[in-house]
């Protein structure tokens, strides 16, 4: 069984960090984001404006340090209501200052890239976020071993190479349909 950080340190590591915040997100769905308001709203066909929040002001305060926040998600053909909730969500992140993109699972199994979902700090130290079968988040994996921030730098580098940006890839999912 991991070790998992205790849950009232994790906004630190995204208030702590010096240069970079980028995660890989592998799952089709999560359980925090199907119990919430806005998913409900999502599924009868409202469009989720922005919604300022305390996340989303972090963010707007690091880049605003010269920061970067990043992520690559990972989404499936076709997308799972969750994935599809992520992306009209997401405007709220990049209204706020990060850079979201996005991958075909199929591509991202023949970049060889893992089921796992985690953030990578400053390429020093990385926490591996864990979850149940039934996507329900359980701890975060606190990660500094150097050989495994190398496995997940590569990951990292092999991932934001081939994702593709919001409306890019927007522009496929219309042309997939």
């Amino acid at each position: 069984m991991p070790e998992f950080i205790d849950d009232a340190t994790f906004g630190d590591y995204f208030r702590e960090f010096e240069h970079t915040a980028w995660r890989l997100e592998t799952r089709r769905a999560y359980a925090s984001d199907e119990g919430g308001e806005p998913y409900a709203r999502f599924l009868c066909g409202q469009v989720l404006g922005l919604a300022p929040s305390a996340w989303t002001a972090n963010i707007e305060e690091q880049v605003a340090q010269g920061k970067r926040v990043e992520r690559v998600r990972v989404v499936d053909e076709p997308p799972t209501n969750g994935q599809r909730f992520l992306f009209a969500s997401s405007v709220n992140n990049i209204a706020a200052g990060e850079d979201i993109r996005h991958l075909w699972r199929a591509d991202a199994d023949k970049l060889g890239l893992p089921a796992e979902d985690f953030w990578l700090f400053d390429s020093r130290r990385a926490l591996l976020l864990h979850f149940d079968e039934g996507d329900g988040y359980l701890g975060a994996e606190l990660i500094e071993d150097p050989r495994l921030i190398l496995r997940y730098c590569q990951l990292r580098d092999a991932a934001w190479h081939y994702a593709l940006r919001r409306e890019e890839f927007l522009d496929q999912v219309r042309s997939r349909v």
